[in-house]
């Protein structure tokens, strides 16, 4: 069994309440802290859920909004599944004719037979 694991981002919700409604209120911010990011880059790391982030933009978002990162970031298991090949058969024997195209085996037999 294969576990898939996701997460909430919670960026956008934790902005809302120290009051900041606009992605753009953070550009300034993490600029002062050494992040610089243009606002387009900014809207999608607040709006989106990011695939990688760079641990200096996450302490600086840390740092600005007085969290901690497992307040912006929640893991989850999404999915269990279980690997395997599904055959659709139901467990009854149906034989199969030979192909046309494939050649019948050779059957070799001692000397004398």
């Amino acid at each position: 069994m294969t576990k898939t694991v996701a997460y909430h981002w919670h960026l956008r919700k934790i902005m809302n309440e120290h009051g900041m409604n606009a992605t753009t209120e953070l550009v300034p911010l993490l600029a002062d802290r050494g992040v610089v990011m243009t606002s387009t880059q900014v809207y999608r790391i607040v709006t989106g859920e990011p695939e990688r982030l760079n641990m200096r933009l996450l302490a600086a978002l840390c740092d600005i909004l007085d969290v901690t990162p497992n307040d912006l970031i929640e893991p989850y298991v999404a999915t269990s599944s279980r690997r395997g090949r599904k055959t659709g058969t139901t467990g009854t024997s149906t034989q199969s004719k030979p192909s046309r195209n494939r050649p019948t085996r050779a059957v070799i037999k001692p000397a004398g037979d």
